[in-house]
């Protein structure tokens, strides 16, 4: 899977997990994107045909950020203070998410260990 680290998420360590599990990954910083708004953010993720991995919430808005337009969001929620290990347990759970599932078209919200997976909005599936 092709994947864009957001700048929240965009450290070494979580790039490297990714990498080593064989997903194509490329961060916010290295590309020179820190001051880019959310918009143009995924709009760039579309472009490139990458998944956005993000801890910023507001792409939970699924009005705003309609999952069926992109490649796929994830949301990764942990406390303000996160420890090591449940920053290693919401990359493993990722990973482990991409292995056994597609997220193109959905958002993904990772929290404790488990995955909840929202489709687009009914008003924004095509007709059928």
């Amino acid at each position: 899977m092709n994947i864009k680290l957001d700048e929240n998420l965009g450290n070494l360590r979580v790039a490297t997990w990714l990498r080593f599990a064989g997903h194509g990954v490329t961060t916010v910083r290295e590309q020179g994107l820190t001051s880019a708004s959310d918009e143009e953010l995924i709009h760039i993720c579309t472009n490139e045909g990458r998944v956005l991995v993000t801890s910023d919430r507001g792409f939970e808005n699924r009005i705003k950020y309609n999952p069926s337009r992109y490649m796929g969001i994830i949301v990764i929620r942990l406390s303000a203070r996160s420890k090591f290990e449940e920053w290693r347990e919401a990359i493993d759970t990722l990973i482990a998410g991409l292995d056994a599932a597609d997220v193109t078209g959905k958002l993904w919200i990772i929290r404790q260990g488990n995955i909840q997976e929202y489709q687009p909005l009914e008003s924004d599936k095509p007709e059928g």
